[in-house]
């Protein structure tokens, strides 16, 4: 992915207003961040831990998204549950994928309609694509006989999907 700068990166959100483009945090460190380990932007604000925020690099230049993650419940994960990012396809133990939640842009956006997706809790697909990053609990990791490139253009696909289904309102 090539750098972003803040103007770049607050301009790119579809699903919000300009309002609440304003009031969101960027990344810490946006300056130092390896731009060439990842495919997409993705962090937590972390001015409000409910708000996740995602900018994808598109033909059409970058795509900003504005996620909602469920509240915590009450209930412990269980140590041998796991789970799947539909993204990356990188399985976790069970609190390494969350439900995000992303307003439709536009005006079925402004109604309250919405489209969910698996992603990886820390929104750090790209990484573990590379290697970089191990999910914790995780003892045995599938090995698969895709490249490197394939695994991340099959993501990136998967993402691609995911921006076209918030942006088709």
């Amino acid at each position: 992915m090539r750098s972003l700068d803040e103007r770049e990166i607050r301009s790119s959100f579809v699903n919000c207003s300009k309002g609440e483009v304003g009031r969101i945090r960027m990344p810490s460190g946006l300056g130092g961040i390896r731009w060439a380990d990842l495919d997409y932007l993705g962090w937590t604000d972390p001015g409000a831990p409910l708000r996740s925020l995602l900018v994808v690099p598109r033909a059409d230049g970058v795509t900003g998204l504005v996620l909602r993650r469920p509240e915590a419940s009450g209930a412990k994960a269980s140590a041998v549950r796991s789970t799947m990012c539909r993204v990356c396809l990188t399985e976790h133990g069970a609190s390494g994928v969350a439900l995000f939640v992303a307003p439709l842009a536009g005006a079925a956006g402004r109604r309250g309609n919405t489209v969910g997706e698996y992603l990886c809790a820390d929104l750090a697909c790209s990484l573990y694509l590379r290697g970089k990053r191990q999910p914790r609990m995780r003892l045995v990791r599938r090995e698969e006989t895709l490249t490197m490139e394939e695994r991340i253009d099959r993501a990136m696909a998967n993402l691609s999907s995911f921006v076209d289904r918030v942006t088709a309102g």
